[in-house]
């Protein structure tokens, strides 16, 4: 006897649907948090070498007077 066709759930359909329709904007989504990364990692090292200009500046400063 043959075994009756499986046929996908309503639920299999719409994720397979959402797999389709999300696929670009999962990728658009990640190269946004990689650029937002790299962007805060710039931000932190322009942070550290003005710290350490300040610095640098207050300790010539200090000396002087």
């Amino acid at each position: 006897m043959p075994a009756a066709p499986v046929r996908p759930s309503v639920t299999d359909a719409l994720l397979a649907l959402e797999g389709l329709l999300l696929r670009g904007g999962q990728r658009t989504a990640r190269r946004n948090a990689w650029t937002a990364v790299l962007e805060d990692r710039r931000r932190a090292k322009d942070r550290d070498e003005a710290e350490h200009v300040l610095e640098a500046v207050s300790a010539s400063t200090s000396q002087a007077t």
